[in-house]
């Protein structure tokens, strides 16, 4: 009994003396857990890796092509609109760091910059997540839609998170310095507004957690994609059929397009599509092979499922 007693005693002193969880940055068990069916590369912090050629891809998509997928598989919660932009007409796309605010509240304050000093960390909470940030990644906050005293960044921490990442950021918050931030190279975002003002009575409350921008729901490791009509966050574990779904009907539709100017489509202005259509697209390909961004294997796959489908 006493050899029992000591081993919970002896369990109970570890336990006290081990080093604390931090509870801003998501432990990678954490984001392994929201991000489960991923089975690709990750980061070391745990997001999905998603392959650089896939980013490159998706800036050519339209964002309709990759909604109308993504709402077919369930996910209808993905779009946000009404943007303002360092360069609106410049579409990116990236991989998603997440963070999370909220209005400052002092003992939560307190608590969350004890642990930043614990873990090494320096300067305002707003400054933190710039660190984890690496290339290809697109900085998404949720600064729950603050722009007066929410400019989360002004041109210091725009060149930070430019030489981080060589893309940007999407900010459900405003942004102050914002014609110097434009003439960063390398560098786009989008925001909710502009103020002169600095950021003020607000506190970093996660990295890397689940966060909601707008109507939208992100995950670390989404790839964002920023276009002028808005901003798309597409789920890492759908991402590649996504863009080469999209893909392949932004070419049908290119090809529809064409019939269309020249009078050969009848009145099947966006329809028709049948076993000798599907044979004059793969002839027009063939024609036009500058088009295919995709492997012209993952082309005749493709392409095979849709003939098919005519068929059943």
């Amino acid at each position: 009994m006493r050899h029992v007693i000591g081993s919970a005693l002896l369990a109970c002193v570890l336990v006290g003396t081990s080093p604390a969880v931090s509870q801003v940055k998501m432990t990678r068990d954490q984001v392994l857990f929201y991000t489960s069916d991923w089975k690709g590369d990750r980061f070391p912090d745990g997001r999905p890796k998603l392959p650089d050629a896939l980013l490159k891809r998706a800036v050519d998509i339209s964002i309709e092509d990759i909604w109308d997928f993504l709402r077919a598989k369930g996910y209808q919660n993905q779009f946000e609109g009404g943007w303002q932009a360092l360069h609106i007409e410049r579409p990116f796309a990236g991989r998603a760091l997440t963070a999370q605010y909220m209005p400052l509240r002092p003992d939560m304050a307190k608590a969350i910059s004890a642990e930043g000093k614990a873990e090494g960390r320096v300067g305002g909470t707003n400054m933190w997540p710039i660190s984890e940030l690496q290339i290809g990644d697109v900085y998404v906050a949720d600064g729950f839609g603050k722009i007066v005293e929410g400019t989360l960044i002004g041109s210091n921490l725009g060149n930070g998170i430019a030489t981080h990442t060589h893309t940007g950021f999407v900010f459900d918050a405003g942004i102050r310095d914002q014609e110097e931030n434009r003439e960063i190279p390398n560098f786009n975002g989008f925001y909710r507004g502009y103020d002169p003002s600095a950021w003020a009575q607000m506190e970093l409350t996660s990295i890397n957690a689940p966060i909601r921008i707008g109507r939208a729901v992100v995950l670390p490791g989404d790839l964002v994609l920023a276009r002028t009509e808005g901003v798309l966050f597409i789920p890492a574990i759908l991402a590649e059929e996504a863009i080469s779904t999209a893909e392949f009907t932004g070419l049908k539709d290119d090809y529809n397009f064409e019939l269309n100017r020249e009078g050969k489509n009848g009145a099947q202005f966006e329809g028709g599509w049948n076993a000798n259509k599907y044979d004059g697209f793969a002839k027009w390909i063939d024609a036009h092979p500058d088009k295919l961004k995709m492997p012209r294997s993952e082309f005749d796959a493709t392409l095979a499922k849709a003939r098919a489908h005519t068929e059943d």
